[in-house]
């Protein structure tokens, strides 16, 4: 009797590796984005007086 080791509802696992780097490599992309926005942020001199700014009128 011969059986069938992996579920008729999953896909095969060489299908399966496209879609788990597609979910590894979205993850990463969004952070690495994130973080060059925030970098090229600071090239601005005058971000840090702003926020040091806004931040002493909150007190």
């Amino acid at each position: 009797m011969h059986t069938n080791p992996t579920p008729s509802h999953e896909p095969a696992p060489s299908a399966q590796r496209p879609q788990r780097l597609l979910k590894r490599a979205v993850p990463w992309a969004a952070a690495v984005l994130g973080l060059a926005l925030v970098f090229s942020l600071y090239r601005d001199p005058m971000l840090m007086v702003t926020l040091a700014d806004q931040l002493w009128s909150c007190f």
